[in-house]
């Protein structure tokens, strides 16, 4: 067989040539397109299902991941539903076949997600994750601010109001999961006396602000030909807005304030995690996930290109 090989290429020199360079030629197309990545992506298609409730496990393992799980269980080509519960969310992880299209099979997982909600106690949000594989982390990042002008908690707002929108539009970024710092809130610390006295209970508390802290739309009113908008504007801006909402107004017409029944401070939201650099202490971090399919050296050249653009700002 060889001596066959061997003198057919000797006189068929031309042809040889030209099956050579087509040879060369593919092999250079394909080092330059094809993907590239640490580790390949051997994991099955999966979508995850995430939800929130202020909850014991107990109560969110009974009442949120088992309906949604047993609901997923007959959707078509799927391979195997886990689910897991902690205090004030759960995950449910939905595995589908080898092969299986994964916007195909994020429609389904919509589709049979919502017919459980209705069956969901009131209160409990769930959403789907990204569309990413399980080896989608391809990049992370830390905001260091070496003047030490800005506080983590700054510098995490700037991660969640602008830095990570900028970083989801890179194309092929799935998702931009922060890490570290604190999220800041406003936080209202009724005093259970001062409600006691003035016979206010919490949840009073609770609408007043919900309802305290908004616009509300009004209508168009001409007058001499000139129309003008009436509109409430009552978001609040600092922690005196706050304060200052009314609660209710005692027998002789004075307002009862939720300053009046508390204290009202802006400080952190309690924190799962944190984020460490180099031993130096705590950091604001970011973490990119690939979109599944994607090719991660070029999502990453993507992504370090928009950070070195937004350096400047």
């Amino acid at each position: 067989m060889i001596d066959h090989i061997i003198e057919f290429s000797g006189r068929n020199k031309f042809l040889v040539f030209i099956l050579i360079g087509f040879a060369v030629v593919a092999g250079i197309y394909s080092m330059r397109t094809i993907p590239l990545d640490a580790l390949p992506d051997l994991s099955d298609t999966q979508v995850i299902v995430y939800s929130r409730w202020d909850r014991s496990p107990d109560i969110m393992e009974d009442q949120v991941t088992y309906p949604i799980v047993t609901s997923m269980l007959g959707a078509p080509k799927v391979k195997d539903v886990r689910g897991f519960s902690d205090f004030g969310y759960s995950f449910v992880y939905i595995i589908f076949e080898e092969g299986t299209d994964i916007y195909w099979a994020r429609s389904r997982t919509l589709e049979y997600l919502s017919a459980v909600l209705q069956q969901l106690p009131q209160g409990v949000k769930t959403e789907l994750g990204p569309d990413a594989s399980g080896v989608g982390w391809v990049f992370q990042y830390a905001l260091i601010d070496k003047s030490g002008k800005h506080s983590l908690s700054e510098l995490r707002s700037l991660q969640d109001w602008f830095l990570r929108y900028q970083l989801k539009s890179v194309p092929g970024v799935a998702e931009v999961a922060p890490l570290g710092g604190f999220v800041r809130q406003y936080q209202v610390n009724v005093d259970p006396n001062r409600l006691q006295a003035y016979k206010i209970p919490i949840m009073k508390v609770v609408e007043a602000v919900r309802n305290g802290n908004n616009d509300v739309g009004g209508r168009l009113v001409e007058f001499s030909g000139t129309e003008y908008m009436v509109r409430g504007r009552g978001y609040a801006k600092s922690v005196d807005d706050i304060g200052n909402i009314v609660l209710l107004s005692t027998e002789g017409g004075v307002p009862v304030r939720v300053k009046d029944v508390g204290n009202v401070v802006l400080g952190p939201d309690i924190r799962r995690g944190i984020a460490d650099w180099n031993g130096e202490g705590d950091v604001v971090s970011g973490i990119v996930v690939m979109r599944q399919g994607e090719n991660a050296l070029e999502v990453i050249e993507r992504v370090k290109a928009k950070i070195k653009d937004l350096e400047p700002g």
